[in-house]
């Protein structure tokens, strides 16, 4: 076999390898590898692997000039490497190379071709004009986070003797107390509960670590540890539109869970109207043996003066507070502590000292001027400072 060395070469980004690493371990199936131009055009007619569900072609066709003169060129046989972030990430021996069109497989992962929305915009710029098939080899699949995870996943059931492992799949941007009331309803149904905390590719919003730590701190403190494992899922470009919650399916299923909770709200839900019922994308899911249940959007009630069900309260919109994530998130990078009802006021305390760090001039001081002091001398930290605060917030005697 020729040395990769001297191959020549591709370059893909983080979202094509993360892609390219789950099939590797198993996690699409259905699908077991890249599609030639026969596979993608039947994927395409029937949306069907062997009689089970995948909901679009996949392929590699990565963008740049430099990126389509070398598929161009490349002849049934040949040795490639797939470079990412300037390091040999995978070999590929070349089985067919077949012309495609980027908007019309920006339709096939989005639903549409419409530059407007700012996914498919953000993607447009990285899907190429020419597409490459084989069999590739990753070169460092032994110490892929996937394997890892699968075999924390194993692990947890063992140890619990899980007859029933559901998945539930959301960013927590930030963790609210409806995602709180979601996790709960998840847990009271089954016996080990795989939270997938989605790790998307950009910078916007609260980071990755940020979430993982809040998540993790409401696990380990509010909820039965050895119940619940804490994932991370890579978000990239097939997690997209309305292909999202099928391939959410398949990949829950893939790590060994029986059953997938998901909010009316959940992206990619699709309902639709039928002439007799309300049905979804879910109703379309054939041969993915996985328990998919929908919970229902939660709110809080001003009447009812706690988290409610939209299905279950009877007071109208005009009474229900609704948890938007990023107007949460506003509240936070404005340096507002968000009212105990929207959030934990220990998560909100941690997230206030992890954006504004430093914040206060003289933060002892602050202490001693606004907050009862027990007479014992310590050194206080942020986090701390707005857990007291929140509770001068709460205090109702002159209210």
């Amino acid at each position: 076999m020729t040395s990769s060395r001297k191959n020549k070469t591709i370059y893909i980004d983080k979202q094509a390898a993360s892609a390219l690493e789950l099939v590797k371990c198993g996690l699409l199936k259905p699908l077991n590898g890249l599609m030639s131009k026969k596979e993608k055009h039947s994927i395409i007619s029937s949306g069907l692997i062997d009689g089970k569900t995948f909901p679009l072609p996949f392929i590699l066709a990565p963008s740049g000039a430099k990126n389509e003169e070398v598929i161009k060129s490349l002849q049934k046989g040949e040795e490639i490497t797939l470079l990412c972030e300037g390091k040999e990430f995978a070999t590929l021996l070349v089985d067919e190379v077949f012309q495609t069109d980027p908007n019309k497989r920006a339709k096939h992962i989005f639903g549409t071709d419409d530059l407007t929305y700012p996914e498919v915009k953000n993607a447009m710029h990285r899907l190429g004009s020419w597409a490459v098939s084989g069999e590739y080899k990753l070169l460092n699949l032994s110490s892929n986070q996937n394997w890892k995870n699968k075999e924390i996943i194993s692990k947890a059931k063992r140890v619990i003797n899980a007859k029933h492992t559901t998945a539930l799949i959301m960013a927590a941007n930030p963790l609210h107390r409806a995602h709180e009331r979601l996790i709960r309803q998840a847990l009271d149904t089954t016996d080990l509960l795989v939270i997938f905390l989605l790790k998307p590719y950009d910078n916007k919003n609260l980071s990755y670590d940020i979430r993982k730590e809040t998540l993790e701190f409401f696990i380990n403190n509010f909820l039965p540890k050895n119940r619940v494992v804490l994932v991370p899922l890579e978000k990239s470009y097939i997690f997209a539109g309305y292909n999202e919650l099928i391939i959410n399916a398949i990949v829950a299923k893939n790590y060994g869970c029986d059953r997938l909770t998901i909010s009316r709200d959940h992206t990619g839900l699709g309902m639709f109207y039928d002439a007799n019922s309300d049905k979804s994308i879910i109703d379309s899911v054939i041969g993915i043996d996985i328990e998919i249940k929908l919970e229902s959007e939660y709110v809080y009630c001003n009447q009812c003066t706690t988290l409610v069900s939209k299905t279950t309260c009877p007071h109208g919109q005009h009474h229900h507070i609704s948890y938007h994530s990023d107007s949460i998130r506003e509240l936070l990078e404005a340096g507002l502590l968000p009212p105990a009802v929207l959030i934990r006021k220990e998560i909100s305390a941690f997230l206030l000292s992890k954006l504004l760090p430093e914040r206060f001039k003289n933060l002892e001081k602050l202490y001693a001027d606004l907050l009862p002091i027990e007479g014992l001398l310590k050194e206080h930290t942020e986090k701390d400072f707005y857990l007291e605060l929140m509770k001068l917030y709460q205090t109702t005697s002159l209210t």
